[in-house]
């Protein structure tokens, strides 16, 4: 799994080492060399794991697309965000924070129980 594109659809070979890597800054981050340009691209689908190759000097729109599985492969990366917060500033960041309202000994709730069913009638 790529740190640096959280969506990452394929895994390419770099054709210097013919290793494959999720992004180019994976390839910066653990090999000892710089990363070679080619023409032809050799891909792995993450969806269906199976590996295609595509021309990229006849790249086409509907090339944005697994041929095994039809997995858009071609979309708008999710990059990590720096979160720099105080603690307990946001519940949504941090939900170690927010209570448990679940009731134990599996007692059963329901919006519509009465708690008291007894009426009394006055009559005077």
């Amino acid at each position: 799994m790529c740190k640096h594109i959280l969506n990452a659809q394929v895994a390419i070979r770099a054709p210097c080492c013919k290793k494959f890597f999720d992004c180019p800054q994976c390839h910066a981050e653990t090999q000892d060399h710089e990363l070679a340009k080619t023409l032809e691209m050799v891909f792995i689908c993450k969806k269906c794991k199976k590996a295609f190759r595509k021309d990229m000097s006849h790249y086409e729109e509907a090339d944005e697309y697994c041929p095994h599985c039809d997995n858009q492969y071609v979309i708008e990366a999710k990059e990590p965000q720096a979160m720099i917060g105080v603690e307990g500033e946001d519940a949504r960041v941090d939900n170690r924070m927010l209570k448990d309202d679940r009731v134990k000994g599996g007692e059963e709730r329901s919006l519509f129980a009465q708690r008291d069913t007894t009426f009394k009638i006055d009559r005077r």
